[in-house]
């Protein structure tokens, strides 16, 4: 059975969090019950392209989006906005 769409509210914050630097998608996860794949996804339905490309080359390879590969303590640049 697919998932419900998510309410606009919901996309948003999810964009705007895999957008922010140091907001692991492991977070995401916890918050909002997506995967990596998942959040990928919704960035490529709710995006423009060229947005989606960019944001792709940006996030590859990133140590910060992962929260296995970070090094540096959790909670450091945590927006008030996450759980």
């Amino acid at each position: 059975m697919p998932r419900p769409e998510p309410d606009p509210q919901t996309i948003d914050r999810v964009i705007e969090m895999a957008w922010e630097d140091r907001t692991p998608f492991e977070a995401i996860e916890l918050q909002f019950g997506l995967s990596e794949k998942q959040v990928i996804a919704v960035m490529r339905r709710y995006m423009q392209p060229s947005s989606f490309r960019l944001w792709r080359k940006r996030v590859t390879g990133r140590k910060t989006k992962h929260q296995q590969r970070r090094d540096f303590g959790l909670g450091r640049f945590k927006s008030s906005n996450q759980k």
